[in-house]
């Protein structure tokens, strides 16, 4: 096996332990833009940077994470406001929006009428939103080192954003690392 290959497997499997989810469903804790509905949510910081004519982002993950935090960083880091809710089980928020297993990730998010799978890139968001079509969203799958929240130096696994339509079916909407 090539060397890249297997550190991007190690790491993956590596981000992947500290990702898994639970059985339950349950909502440990919530980061709402605007602190409204319960006594679990509580206000996302505010970011200097933040694009108000971009929707707000709504991303679902593990509390222990980190390469998730990771994504949410960047996308704060490119203009988007980030809501965070953190659950053990986020499968019912993908598959209920239309994301097929296999193209799976570590954190599921929701921007405007989209489903967001993984480490996908704020820019990839960004022409999804500008371009808009009728489709269920965008994912990468697993987690390829160098992928937003993912970075390992300047070393990027190639990796392909999936457009996902509304019958679950892939095709390639982005390349990226070559």
């Amino acid at each position: 096996m090539h060397a890249p290959i297997v550190v991007a497997a190690l790491a993956a499997a590596l981000f992947t332990a500290g990702c898994q989810s639970g059985p339950s469903a349950d909502v440990t804790a919530t980061q709402p833009a605007t602190p409204a509905a319960g006594p679990a949510e509580t206000p996302v910081r505010p970011v200097a940077n933040v694009d108000p004519d971009l929707p707000v982002v709504t991303v679902y993950k593990s509390a222990t994470c980190g390469c998730c935090q990771g994504w949410v960083d960047h996308l704060q880091h490119e203009g988007f406001q980030v809501e965070v809710v953190e659950m053990n089980d986020r499968s019912a928020v993908s598959s209920g929006r239309g994301v097929p297993r296999e193209l799976g990730s570590c954190h599921t998010a929701v921007v405007g009428d989209y489903v967001v799978e993984g480490h996908v890139p704020a820019a990839d968001i960004r022409r999804l939103l500008e371009e808009a079509p009728d489709a269920a969203g965008l994912a990468v799958p697993g987690m390829p080192i160098g992928s937003p929240g993912m970075e390992q130096g300047d070393y990027v696994q190639p990796y392909d954003v999936i457009l996902i339509d509304r019958t679950g079916e892939g095709t390639v909407f982005a390349h990226h690392g070559g």
